[in-house]
């Protein structure tokens, strides 16, 4: 028997805010452990939550970016149990009445459904060293979002896919940094198998807290691969909750799988419903920045890209923004930048291990040597070495190209005697040229390279020999 997967995601993202959500610890990643706690976030006895409007706010800004219905009134609730990590005892989340339900995000063709998205307050971490646990409460109390899809994935591939656009809308929405290493996206996997070409659910299996795109492919790939052996030979799914391990690249089992009752939900008592009026919710929505699919369709239309190059150019929002940064200092040539900014500028970012945010060629410089190249100042190889300098010295490419006396030859007259010489120079190479061998031409203006160290147009050493044996 044949079996398919049927795969939901639960995705926890901290919103970037600079206070937690019922108080006002700052939010600081890296922090000296245990510094950026209170009473509040504690859960000290007398200790009271205050709702963070901001928080609110983003919650809201996501909710609308991924299609959802913001509801004007939701309910905290208290979600119970016990865990070192979770000073109180519980955790405020909301459950029956979320903020936002019925959104979407489309991949590939393909709309992912989700099915609510609520707000909550992230938990401490555990720090295992040997056989210590360390307990650092500095999270605890952050805000967060839970995004729930529907169980329409059907593939690892679609899962990752989905888990990366995701991120990048947030990310263009402004309201999360949504960085996996720093723990700001979270997932949790949802899977079951049933027979190809049924509708029926087969039990499904929880995979916690997997932070990278990898490893949520990876441990999806792995749990079909396990279920589908335990199928095959007529045994039972067990319902419960599995850890990914990267370094064997399989799941284990941690617990049998909680259901809601278990948690004890309840409205809690120092929460008020939240309200909100519908004219916030509009004065958010008239505020919504471009989205990444509404970037990389102007991107096609106004500059005339690829849909590669778009799609490159608009999955990290920075590197967009780099590039229309650029163009608003030198707007001739969009597909020109685009090119070597795709490739030779992350190239040398590539190289020397830097992020976009460490560079030190800003969008203005670039946009100087791609005003040079086009121009004809710079041949191509010339201003592959004029950028790698500009990476060593953070210097402009003007000030470069004056000191080392690399600007391209580009007089005729000067040219032509060079060329000559280098004909010359190779008579029987000439002749054959001379007598129909045209591949020789690429000889030839290898030739004027080399003699003029790479500095002469090579477009007009080409016109130049293809004049000389017309006559």
């Amino acid at each position: 028997m044949e079996f398919e997967p049927v795969i939901g995601l639960e995705i926890h993202v901290q919103l970037d805010t600079k206070t937690k959500m019922f108080c006002s610890c700052p939010v600081e990643f890296g922090a000296e452990p245990n510094s950026l706690v209170c009473p509040v976030c504690l859960g000290l006895p007398g200790s009271l939550p205050v709702v963070n409007k901001r928080a609110v706010e983003y919650a809201i800004r996501a909710a609308l970016a991924l299609n959802c219905k913001v509801h004007t009134f939701s309910v905290f609730a208290r979600k119970n149990y016990f865990y070192p990590d979770l000073p109180k005892g519980y955790q405020i989340s909301q459950y029956e009445q979320p903020l936002a339900t019925d959104g979407w995000v489309e991949v590939n063709g393909k709309k992912i459904r989700i099915r609510r998205l609520h707000l909550e307050e992230d938990a401490g971490k555990n720090i295992h060293e040997g056989n210590k646990t360390y307990i650092d409460l500095n999270r605890a109390g952050t805000p967060l979002i839970e995004i729930v899809t529907e169980p329409d994935i059907d593939s690892p591939e679609l899962a990752r896919e989905f888990l990366e656009t995701l991120r990048n809308i947030l990310r263009y929405a402004g309201v999360s940094k949504a960085d996996m290493e720093k723990g700001q996206l979270r997932c949790d996997i949802n899977l079951s198998l049933r027979p190809k070409g049924t509708n029926q659910l087969g039990t499904k299996v929880e995979i916690k807290n997997v932070n990278s795109f990898r490893f949520v492919q990876k441990a999806i790939e792995s749990e079909i691969e396990r279920q589908i052996k335990i199928l095959s030979t007529g045994g039972k799914i067990v319902q419960e909750t599995r850890t990914f391990d990267p370094s064997t690249g399989l799941t284990y089992p941690m617990r049998t799988k909680e259901e809601a009752e278990d948690y004890r939900y309840f409205p809690d008592p120092d929460l008020l419903p939240l309200v909100i009026k519908e004219e916030w919710i509009e004065e958010i929505r008239a505020t919504m920045p471009e989205l990444p699919k509404q970037r990389y369709e102007r991107f096609i239309r106004d500059y005339a890209l690829s849909s590669y190059d778009a799609k490159v150019l608009t999955d990290l929002k920075e590197l967009g923004d780099f590039f229309e940064k650029a163009l608003s200092f030198y707007p001739e040539d969009p597909k020109l930048t685009s090119n070597w900014l795709l490739n030779d500028f992350l190239g040398q970012l590539r190289e020397r291990g830097l992020s976009l945010e460490e560079s030190p060629v800003d969008p203005e410089k670039f946009s100087k040597l791609i005003k040079l190249i086009k121009e004809g100042v710079l041949s191509s190889k010339l201003a592959k070495e004029v950028l790698s300098q500009m990476f060593e010295t953070g210097e402009d490419p003007d000030t470069i190209v004056e000191k080392k006396g690399l600007k391209q030859i580009t007089d005729e007259g000067s040219l032509r005697a060079i060329v000559q010489e280098v004909l010359n120079a190779h008579p029987k190479e000439y002749e054959r040229l001379k007598a129909g061998e045209t591949k020789l031409i690429g000889f030839f203006v290898g030739q004027v390279m080399k003699a003029t160290k790479g500095k002469a147009n090579p477009q007009l050493v080409n016109k130049i020999l293809n004049e000389v044996l017309s006559q």
